[in-house]
């Protein structure tokens, strides 16, 4: 049932892809059913908060009409940076899957671990590794593509 879900993340970072946004997707699911969708937005939308995880949330509280999504699973395709770990811990969710690790900017583990921090009034549980070869691969994809756009713009190799 995880896998049902991250490849609906998947999607959604598919959707990302085509934009030309970096292709990191997310849904919300509470009791089996995903109240929530999202993918990164932050170029075509000119949104510094323009993230995956940050546009499923915002769905999934409207569909609730609440901010707290106690009982909720998000599924993510790449470790949520420090803005959307701090978005998932505000919103009460109870359970984080994350498909591939971010060494950068991740903070369930990568950077720096917010689910550990001792003093926060709520903690996640976190997953880890779910479809991370699906989830490196498309991002591997995108990040080539790039490569290769901005080479023949240039005219290097």
């Amino acid at each position: 049932m995880n896998e049902e879900y991250m490849a609906e993340a998947l999607k959604e970072a598919k959707k990302a892809f085509e934009l030309g946004e970096i292709p990191v997707g997310a849904v919300v699911v509470r009791n089996g059913e995903i109240i929530g969708r999202g993918h990164n937005t932050r170029e075509t939308g000119k949104q510094t908060a323009g993230h995956a995880e940050m546009a499923a949330i915002e769905q999934a509280c409207r569909t609730l009409n609440d901010w707290r999504l106690e009982g909720c699973a998000i599924y993510v395709t790449l470790e949520p940076c420090p803005m959307c770990a701090g978005a998932i811990m505000q919103a009460r969710i109870s359970d984080v899957y994350f498909a591939a690790d971010d060494p950068k900017a991740g903070a369930f583990g990568g950077v720096f671990d917010l689910s550990v921090i001792q003093g926060m009034n709520y903690y996640p549980l976190i997953h880890q590794g779910l479809m991370a070869c699906e989830a490196k691969n498309i991002m591997d994809l995108f990040f080539a593509k790039m490569r290769d756009k901005r080479n023949k713009r240039t005219g290097e190799i």
